[in-house]
């Protein structure tokens, strides 16, 4: 009987890439795992560091540096190339959509060439657009390419949440839905703690509850991956662990509920957009997309995020 070895590409040796492989060889969501990069000695390095580790991990998993043609029997391809934006220059994520385009324009190319049919998760930045422009370029069934977009900031949103009101991050549900970057809005409408309205608690405590500064505390969810890069010049063991999270929903086929860009074909009122909204995820990438039941006001934020995200995937196509 033949055992079916989990294989993953990681296209970009980077702080990113390196702590995506490391966090799939600690989960033991892989037996093999391969970091293609143009640097080729950098990548090479990556493997050999993770590699290393997995003598005290508790899931045996092979680590290499590779190439293109190792993708034809993966199952899941990782996208983490391209530029950090640059805090000097007051750079967004959106930004760096021109640097980034270049360089995925060539790693759409050597997709094609090496007859990979797996999934795509994508993480380089813009990532909304980023995904989109991949899709487009490959022709790509839309449920098999997606990102991780707002998973990380629905994560970082938690966290600040919980700073607020002193109740465990685990416990409280809420999302940052649209774009993962500065358009991102928060429905709080639909922010639940113990599977209670948020809305609800804050009418019936407005001592406690009641004093929150919703707005303040998006803006500081949205400010995390800043305050992070500003910090130490790159944000790695947040999206590794979020890269992780996604991974086991498809690998383990566990009809999971997270935060992922995909492509918008009528849900949420868009069409052709991605953005990222809470999605069924399984074996097959994402296989629905669940609509919440946003506000007026929450609908014109999103409304507004994906006309952002719309805009700068059509300047990609023209780049």
């Amino acid at each position: 009987m033949g055992v079916h070895k989990r294989k993953i590409i990681i296209i970009g040796a980077g702080h990113v890439g390196s702590h995506a492989g490391y966090a799939l060889a600690s989960q033991g969501l892989a037996e093999e795992i391969v970091y293609i990069d143009v640097d080729n000695a950098k990548a090479k390095a990556q493997a050999l560091d993770v590699f290393d580790a997995t003598v005290y991990l508790p899931k045996r998993v092979s680590v290499k540096a590779g190439d293109y043609s190792d993708a034809k029997d993966a199952d899941l391809l990782i996208v983490a190339a391209g530029p950090l934006p640059d805090m000097s220059k007051g750079q967004t994520r959106m930004d760096t959509l021109r640097q980034t385009i270049k360089i995925i324009r060539e790693v759409v190319e050597n997709i094609r060439v090496s007859g990979f049919q797996g999934i795509i998760l994508n993480i380089s930045n813009p990532a909304d657009v980023v995904t989109h422009y991949i899709q487009n370029a490959l022709d790509y069934p839309p449920g098999k390419i997606l990102s991780t977009s707002t998973t990380l900031d629905s994560a970082r949103l938690r966290r600040v949440l919980s700073e607020a009101i002193g109740v465990d991050q685990k416990s409280i549900y809420a999302y940052a839905l649209g774009e993962h970057g500065e358009s991102q809005m928060v429905p709080w409408s639909a922010v639940t703690i113990a599977g209670k309205p948020l809305i609800q608690l804050m009418a019936e405590r407005p001592d406690t509850y009641g004093k929150l500064d919703l707005e303040a505390i998006a803006a500081e969810g949205k400010a995390g991956g800043w305050h992070i890069l500003g910090g130490k010049g790159s944000t790695e063991f947040g999206i590794g662990a979020a890269i992780a999270e996604v991974v086991r929903g498809i690998f383990g086929d566990e009809n999971r509920i997270l935060p992922v860009s995909t492509l918008l074909n009528g849900q949420y009122g868009q069409r052709n957009v991605y953005a990222s909204v809470p999605a069924i995820l399984n074996r097959h990438g994402v296989s629905e997309v669940i609509e919440l039941n946003l506000t007026e006001a929450e609908q014109e934020k999103f409304n507004a995020s994906c006309k952002t995200m719309d805009e700068n995937f059509r300047l990609a196509l023209s780049l």
